[in-house]
């Protein structure tokens, strides 16, 4: 149920992990003031990329082919502009559902067979919806590109939908997110979400939730593939062992004269800044522990101070030896992990502090994590923190590019923001350009809420936590017992 890859939403404390495909533009306040280019300094890491074939077919469609031959393998990722995003009220998870069913019957083939002839030659395939695509991805062998191709072709503009298959994949979606609730940290982003986005489609959980989707039919899901899907709408990135112009031949003759979906891509409008505090409290009797999102609106993918905000975010949040972890892992022992998440997508996302605690720390763990933020603003980064975030950045990007999977992810990611392969090979020494402390004190105002402007939401035992989160500010609570949306709704119109 949960995307993969760059608009992922799914929450993870794992410090250590190196930030996302970042950028080709970059702020120059914050970089030395003559580099006008990404000319790389002396040590700086490379990223080189295949050569790429870029080609938009007259019906929308834009294939974006890579020959890498070291391996007899050929990746693939695509790419359909709507997500979560495309959900009507009252039937979110729609487009997680139309999309994984994309695999439960195509053309002539039933799942069964579906998932027989990929497994009977070795490969790999999936799909999904994100808050703003769905994808479909896989790698195989590639003497098996005819059998994959017609399979991709299949599933793409043939599914059937089959009611048998669509009513057990429901109901074991329904059961699923369920089970979710039994892990509070899996479910903190999704209620944080709903919570600060309101009504705005971003608040949307892309799985939905159990009763939005059993209320789901397969009426629905043929409304939201027809709406959805289409030619126009398809961005496919191949990577690997092939002749780019005779791949070029043969995903036109698959894919060039499909049609286009029934509803343009939608538009959406940018979501709103929060003022003052608010905080939601999620009740879970038999929680032992509190699990805390602390934050506001941040930016977006495109934002152009993106490549020095990745080294502010290693630095604050993003690594074991971050600002936060240092202050409420290792110094303190307050918690396993606390980190700083972004979700940068074609709008602005969320910028916020997670963590966990015992319940009798809460107080002191969210205590700690203000006043880290506060020391951000105060004080923003010194030189050796912020050349220890650029080295680190440095060591762990290069590694995010090396098969055929993870390029024609990054692909993929970036031609849907508009964003040149530049983006990715010119990454390492922009960063390295990102040298002077002072010049990002601005960003770091621009970005990272204020004490006085935050959305706090905790998930616990609401008896012993209520009089702890009265302390900052007008709390309204909830029940995790109750459908997600249903429950933060219902909060907001007390």
């Amino acid at each position: 149920m949960s995307p993969r890859g760059w608009s992922a939403v799914a929450l993870t404390l794992a410090v250590g992990m190196a930030p996302a495909v970042s950028s080709a533009a970059v702020s120059s306040a914050a970089v030395a003031p003559a580099a006008q280019s990404a000319a790389a300094p002396a040590g700086a890491p490379k990223v080189v990329l295949p050569t790429v074939r870029d080609v938009r077919l007259p019906n929308g469609t834009r294939l974006i082919l890579a020959e890498k031959h070291d391996v007899p393998l050929i990746a693939f990722d695509g790419f359909l502009r709507g997500g979560g995003v495309t959900d009507p009220p009252g039937k979110e998870g729609i487009a997680s559902l139309t999309a994984e069913m994309l695999r439960k019957g195509a053309g002539r083939r039933s799942a069964r067979q579906i998932a027989d002839a990929e497994d009977g030659v070795g490969a790999s395939l999936a799909s999904g919806a994100g808050m703003e695509t769905a994808y479909i991805s896989g790698q195989f062998m590639a003497r098996d590109e005819a059998l994959m191709l017609d399979l991709l072709r299949s599933i793409l503009r043939e599914p059937t939908f089959p009611d048998s298959e669509f009513t057990k994949l429901r109901d074991q979606t329904v059961e699923a997110l369920r089970a979710q609730k039994d892990e509070p940290l899996a479910m903190l982003t999704q209620y944080a979400s709903a919570f600060f986005y309101a009504e705005h489609p971003y608040g949307r959980p892309v799985s939905g939730d159990e009763a939005t989707v059993a209320s789901l039919t397969r009426a629905d899901v043929l409304e939201s593939y027809r709406a959805n899907y289409g030619g126009d709408r398809l961005i496919l990135a191949m990577v690997g062992d092939f002749d780019a112009r005779a791949m070029e031949r043969k995903l036109t003759s698959a894919f060039g004269d499909w049609g286009r979906a029934a509803k343009p891509a939608p538009v959406i409008p940018p979501p709103a800044r929060r003022s003052g505090r608010r905080v939601l409290l999620v009740d879970k009797p038999a929680a032992t522990q509190s699990y805390f999102w602390i934050g506001n609106l941040g930016v977006s993918r495109t934002d152009p101070d993106r490549v020095p905000l990745d080294v502010v975010n290693t630095a604050f949040g993003g690594r074991f030896t971050s600002m936060l972890n240092t202050a409420l892992r290792i110094k303190s022992g307050l918690t396993y992990g606390a980190r700083s998440r972004m979700s940068r997508l074609s709008l602005p996302g969320t910028v916020a502090i997670v963590s966990y605690t015992k319940l009798e720390s809460t107080q002191k763990a969210i205590d700690l994590a203000l006043e880290t933020l506060d020391k951000l603003h105060l004080a923003g980064l010194n030189e050796a923190t912020l050349g220890s975030a650029t080295r680190y950045i440095a060591g762990q990007y290069p590694t995010g590019f090396e098969t055929g999977g993870q390029i024609a992810g990054a692909l993929v990611e970036l031609a849907s923001y508009g964003l040149p392969p530049t983006e990715v090979t010119e990454y390492p020494a922009r960063v390295a350009l990102v040298h002077r402390p002072e010049a990002l004190k601005t960003l770091i105002e621009r970005v990272y809420p204020s004490g006085k402007d935050l959305t706090i939401v905790v998930v616990g035992n609401a008896k012993v936590l209520r009089p702890v989160l009265q302390r900052y500010g007008t709390v309204v609570e909830t029940s995790m017992e109750k459908p997600l949306l249903a429950a933060v709704r219902a909060v907001k119109t007390k």
